[in-house]
């Protein structure tokens, strides 16, 4: 009765560990821990110019420091990697999202048109 146990016990183990196999590769990328920080609401050229001139009215680059109040995630607008976000990185960041206005800015954009329709008017 045990060896029949053994046996049933054994086949099954290495049937199981053969029907499933090596998997699929890993992919790319995937080992990376996702980036904290949800896309918030997509600043018009207009406001985003206008968060810019807020957060380093005195530079062209941006500190981890000053940038704090107005990114959701440094790491995610600093494509570059070198601690700085450029007003390149900024744009792209308000495109994607990923600068927001704090209070202060927000009241000062009251009267920045948000949609381009609205600077025709």
């Amino acid at each position: 009765m045990k060896l029949t146990t053994f046996t049933a016990i054994a086949l099954l183990a290495t049937g199981t560990y053969a029907f499933a196999g090596g998997g699929a590769p890993v992919p790319e990328g995937s080992q990376e821990d996702p980036p904290s920080g949800r896309p918030g609401k997509v600043l018009s050229e207009a406001e985003c110019q206008k968060a810019w001139e807020t957060a380093g009215p005195d530079g062209d680059t941006l500190s981890e420091d000053k940038a704090t109040p107005f990114i959701l995630n440094f790491q995610m607008v600093d494509t570059s990697k070198d601690a700085k976000i450029s007003a390149d990185e900024w744009k792209e960041g308000c495109a994607k999202g990923w600068v927001s206005a704090d209070a202060a800015t927000e009241q000062d954009m009251e009267g920045t048109p948000s949609d381009p329709e609205q600077k025709k008017m």
